[in-house]
């Protein structure tokens, strides 16, 4: 599986290493809480709400580089429109490589 990096967050920067910093720390913090929120309307089987979840989710993703998980994600979140879980697996999988990489930060 891809594994997430900082080329993107680096590219925007110019150099800036002040704004690389700040847009990290705004994915540290903002991350985890969004996880939470999708994985209760997931347990809840809020279906249209974790789609909404995903949709937030996908431009963190993006964000880390992780072009194909970014795909996965906007599959599952039209599975999810449709009340089906398909996808949940590798998504959620997705979002523990993102936990492990944010933790290195």
């Amino acid at each position: 599986m891809e594994q997430p990096n900082l080329s993107y967050i680096e590219s925007m920067s110019g150099g800036d290493k002040a704004f690389e910093e700040k847009l990290i720390g705004i994915i540290q913090k903002e991350f985890p809480e969004e996880k939470q929120v999708y994985f209760d309307n997931i347990t809840a089987s809020n279906f249209k709400e974790a789609a909404e979840n995903v949709h937030k989710l996908k431009h963190k993703i993006s964000i880390l580089g992780l072009v194909k998980s970014y795909e996965v994600a906007v599959n599952y979140e039209d599975h999810l429109i449709e009340n089906s879980t398909d996808g949940r697996d590798d998504f959620e999988a997705i979002l523990q490589i993102m936990t492990d990489f944010l933790k290195t930060l």
